[in-house]
Parts: C-alpha cells; sequence; structure tokens
C-alpha cells in the first residue's frame, strides 16, 4: 500500500518510473518539479557564466571575434558592451563582470533546486496554495501561461531599455554604438515585416535598429498584454474540447513552441547583419541541402560564429519538434509500447 502523507488527493502513481526517465518521476509532485526546474535554470545560468570566462580567456583582440569560436562574446558586443568604433573591443572586463554574475546566480539557483528537491515540501498546494496548481485545473494552468508571458514581456522590455537609456546598442551601419532614440512604433512598418509587406526575407529583412527596437517595444507590450488577460480571465468554453489538459500536452506545447522559435532563429541568424553585425558574427550564410537543409558559407575554409548559431539552432529545433510530435502522442493516449492508442492512458477530462 503506497500512502502519501502531505496531499490526501494525491496518490504516488510513478514508481515504475526509472530515474533516467527524468521530470516524468516528478510530473504529481508540484514541490519537487519546482526543484527540478529551479535546478535546470541554474545549470543553464551556470552554463552561461561558465562559456563567458572561457572565451575570455581565449579572446585575441587582434582577431577577428568570428574566426575565434566565440557564441556568447559577440552577443555581448552586440548589445554594446566595451565596444568602440569599427566594432573594436576596447576591454574585456564587462564581460568577465557579466561572466562571474552568471556564476552566482546559478549558485544561488543550484541552492534553490536542491532545497526544493531534498527539503522542501512534495506538494506546493499542501503549504502554499497559491502556488500549488492541478494539472487538470486549467484557470490555474491560463494564470501560469499568463505570468510567463508577462516574463517575457518584460525580457523584450529589457533590451528597449538597454538600446534607449543604458548606453545603447551596436549599430553596423555607424559601425559603433549609439542609442536608439525614436524606435519605430508604426504598427504598418512592424507587421509588414510579419506579413511580407516590408523588406525581403520575411522578419529576418530587418535592416536598422529603430525598426529592431520598435518590435521589441510591440512584442513586450502585446506579451505583458496578453499575460494580463489570462491572468484576470477564463478560459473561454470552446477550448474545452481543442486543447488536452494535462502535464505531459503542456510539455508538447511547449516544445512545439521551441522549435518553431528555434527555426526561425536558425534563418534569422544566417541571414541577417543587423541584429548580427558582419563584425562580429561572419558574413551573412546560404542555405544548402542535401538530406537535410544546413546552413554554410560560400567559402567553406571558414567556419564562423554565425555558422556555429545557425546549425546548432537548426538541429536543435529540429530535436525540439521531435519532442513535440512524441509528447502529443503520448498526451493523447498513444502507447509507443504497443504501437496503439490505449483509451485507459486518455487524459482525464480537465476542470472548469
Amino acid at each position: 500500500m503506497t500512502a502519501v502523507s502531505e496531499s490526501p488527493r494525491l496518490v504516488q502513481s510513478n514508481n515504475d518510473i526509472p530515474w533516467w526517465a527524468g521530470n516524468a518521476r516528478l510530473s504529481d509532485m508540484s514541490g519537487r518539479l519546482l526543484g527540478a526546474h529551479v535546478a535546470h535554470a541554474g545549470l543553464i545560468v551556470f552554463w552561461a557564466g561558465a562559456m563567458t570566462l572561457f572565451e575570455i580567456s581565449h579572446f585575441n583582440p587582434a582577431q577577428p571575434m568570428y574566426e575565434q569560436g566565440l557564441i556568447l562574446l559577440p552577443h555581448l558586443a552586440t548589445l554594446g558592451f566595451s565596444v568602440s568604433e569599427g566594432g573594436q573591443i576596447v576591454s574585456t572586463y564587462p564581460y568577465f563582470v557579466i561572466g562571474a554574475l552568471h556564476l552566482i546566480s546559478s549558485a544561488v539557483l543550484g541552492f534553490g533546486g536542491i532545497f526544493h528537491t531534498l527539503l522542501g515540501t512534495e506538494y506546493l498546494e499542501t503549504k502554499f496554495s497559491f502556488f500549488g496548481y492541478d494539472w487538470k485545473d486549467v484557470n490555474k494552468m491560463t494564470t501560469i501561461l499568463g505570468i510567463h508571458l508577462v516574463l517575457l514581456g518584460l525580457g523584450a522590455m529589457l533590451l528597449v531599455a538597454k538600446a534607449m537609456f543604458f548606453g545603447g546598442i551596436y549599430d553596423p551601419a555607424i559601425e559603433n554604438v549609439r542609442t536608439v532614440t525614436n524606435p519605430t512604433l508604426n504598427a504598418g512598418i512592424i507587421f509588414g515585416y510579419l506579413f511580407g509587406a516590408v523588406g525581403q526575407n520575411w522578419i529576418a529583412g530587418v535592416d536598422n535598429l529603430e525598426d529592431v527596437i520598435g518590435g521589441h517595444l510591440w512584442i513586450g507590450f502585446i506579451c505583458i498584454a496578453g499575460g494580463l488577460w489570462h491572468i484576470v480571465t477564463k478560459p473561454f468554453g470552446w477550448t474545452r474540447n481543442l486543447f488536452v489538459w494535462s502535464g505531459e500536452a503542456y510539455l508538447s506545447y511547449s516544445l512545439g513552441a521551441l522549435a518553431l522559435m528555434g527555426f526561425i532563429a536558425a534563418y534569422f541568424v544566417s541571414v541577417n547583419t543587423t541584429v548580427y553585425p558582419e563584425v562580429f558574427y561572419g558574413s551573412p550564410l546560404s542555405i544548402k541541402f542535401s538530406l537535410f537543409p544546413y546552413f554554410s558559407l560560400d567559402n567553406p575554409e571558414v567556419v564562423s560564429s554565425r555558422t556555429w548559431l545557425a546549425n546548432a539552432h537548426f538541429w536543435l529545433a529540429f530535436f525540439f519538434l521531435q519532442g513535440h510530435i512524441w509528447h502529443a502522442l503520448r498526451s493523447a493516449g498513444f502507447d509507443f509500447r504497443k504501437g496503439k492508442v490505449e483509451l485507459s492512458l486518455m487524459p482525464p477530462e480537465p476542470n472548469f
């Protein structure tokens, strides 16, 4: 007999799931799942900090960034940190500070992950009802979605603030850092990229910082407004049969969105030289096809930072897409061991 002392509504039903299955073992344990997510964030931030310091230790200011196999320092340079005329790096100290801050932050996140994994409550809803949740409670799920959208919107606004008020960002048109004082607010221009009415190469055709920052203003506002909408409202009744309301379904939706963004990023970084300046990333790429598409320079002897980023985004997006399909089928009740849909595996009815 299996009993759970903290939550009378939950019975641990994942005893047959091996440890290497990852978070699947924690799907019904909100506190432990929080620990896993916080620890995961710590690993990501740790990688960013450690990799930044590693790149600094190998950086040669006399050689172009894109020829040194760097992937993080070009991003920091694009944001205008320690860059002078012509894209010259005047000091690596700001990069060191940024790397160190990431390492310190990763330690805090790591401690939080360990605490919630080993010492914190297994079920948040038993002690912290605001943070607790039930996968079938669609009102709670859309509230969590809204919170994430607000955070994404604030992230977009951070770039706007950096470009407009905190030192500016690098503009390849003038080969120097400048503040963007007049971002494009015209919806016809911003959404014209999205619908193909402005420029070429879809949204990757943006060729000036005013449109770039204006686009982030619009996206930030839309994400924040949409997030607040999802927080204060309940899902409409017609959504009941439109979506599958389960933890695995939410995972599949998330992986599908990541795959889409990854493919878009791969295309964007390969052809755009305004957001990804040539002085830091190298020349734009061409898309070539064999069994799968890949991104390369016309000169195969040069493997630039742009090449690394475009190919990394494409292949990560490719595998995210496989994960989306896998989890979408499982959330719909498909049993991969038996090769058919098992009615016993069908997701439960959502709680409206």
